[in-house]
């Protein structure tokens, strides 16, 4: 392998100090523009010259996404696993559908490329803190899965309840049990839109009582975090980013 090669690899790979980084904030730079030039081509201002401009532009940066695709095929240590990896399908569906299928209006695909914004959050600075945090949710996640388990449990009660107590006075809003759960997440969640409460003294005192449960389930998930972010031990950031495409 030529050195020059493998150079480019060590970039794509984030083994390259500096380059990998200017490689990274290029690729999300063509990221930004693919998404506005996405949503250009969806105003109807444009006079045919400009919308083929817009067009060739989109076209362009899809060959670039397909020129970085194939790149971190090559630099994968495990090609198998990177394609099969997170990164590796939103890379696929960023790319591959939009060329085989470009008669077809699947250009909202590309729209998954948003997902790879994420990795601004592991240059610089940054890199430090998301690693804690990833961290802090893998140790919270049997918590995390309980509590869920519980959420919903809950939601069903407080939507069998509401039904109950409220279908006789609103037999249109309140008319089975998971019409009655739209209810119960917006005061599960203590946002409270409006557009669907209670009318009998019975549904208000359970709405009520649904809501003081609200108020003590939404600070849970957020409390488990703190903890463990507090337990998470100090490591010292890397001169680089050690990550590769394969993650």
């Amino acid at each position: 392998m030529s050195d020059r090669k493998s150079r480019l690899l060590e970039i794509v790979r984030g083994k390259a100090g500096k380059a990998s980084r200017a490689f990274e904030i290029g690729v999300q730079v063509l990221i930004l523009l693919s998404l506005v030039t996405l949503a250009l081509e969806t105003m109807t201002v444009w006079t045919e010259r400009q919308l083929w401009v817009i067009e060739r532009l989109d076209e362009l940066i899809v060959g670039l996404f397909l020129i970085e695709y194939l790149l971190r095929i090559a630099a994968a240590e495990s090609k198998r696993r990177y394609l099969f990896s997170f990164w590796g399908i939103v890379d696929f569906l960023a790319v591959v559908p939009t060329i085989l299928l470009a008669g077809l209006d699947l250009k909202a695909l590309r729209a998954l490329l948003f997902l790879r914004l994420v990795r601004l959050l592991k240059l610089g600075r940054y890199h430090q803190g998301v690693e804690r945090l990833v961290r802090a949710f893998r140790d919270v996640l049997p918590e995390f899965i309980i509590f869920f388990a519980a959420s919903m449990v809950l939601l069903y009660l407080a939507s069998a309840g509401i039904y109950f107590l409220e279908r006789e006075a609103q037999p249109e809003t309140f008319s089975s049990i998971p019409a009655a759960m739209w209810w119960a997440v917006a005061t599960f969640t203590t946002v409270g839109y409006g557009d669907i409460y209670p009318v009998t003294p019975g549904g208000k005192a359970f709405t009520g009582l649904v809501v003081l449960i609200g108020l003590c389930l939404v600070g849970i998930p957020a409390g488990l975090i703190a903890a463990a972010l507090v337990e998470q031990p100090d490591h010292k950031r890397p001169d680089d980013d050690g990550d590769n495409n394969a993650d």
